[in-house]
């Protein structure tokens, strides 16, 4: 049996990112948007999916962040489009919190 290694990486300290807020992260070479709604953190793709928004430069209102370029939607706690005119949902990656840091699993 292989040994699984966990790949997670230190990329936030939980006062970094209070509740209702998000902050853009680099995981690798991979634009992550963590946001912590009601003081739980989830982690989608940063990047929009229509045309590469940055989704960190958006409105986050309660689950939901808006990209500034045409106005997609996305459900931060699971990367799915809840508005157009994005049709394709963003990554999810898997989150925990230890000690005050926020750690995001690389791809």
């Amino acid at each position: 049996m292989a040994k699984v290694v966990s790949d997670f990486v230190r990329v936030a300290s939980t006062s970094e990112i209070p509740e209702g807020k998000m902050k853009k992260v680099l995981v690798g070479s991979q634009q992550v948007l963590v946001s912590n709604v009601k003081g739980k953190y989830y982690a989608i793709g940063n990047v929009c999916t229509h045309l590469g928004g940055p989704l960190d430069r958006g409105v986050l209102e309660g689950r939901e962040v808006q990209c500034p370029l045409h106005g997609s939607r996305f459900d931060v706690t699971s990367g799915e489009v809840k508005r157009g005119p994005a049709t394709r949902p963003e990554p999810v990656y898997d989150i925990k919190v230890e000690a005050g840091s926020v750690l995001v699993r690389s791809k």
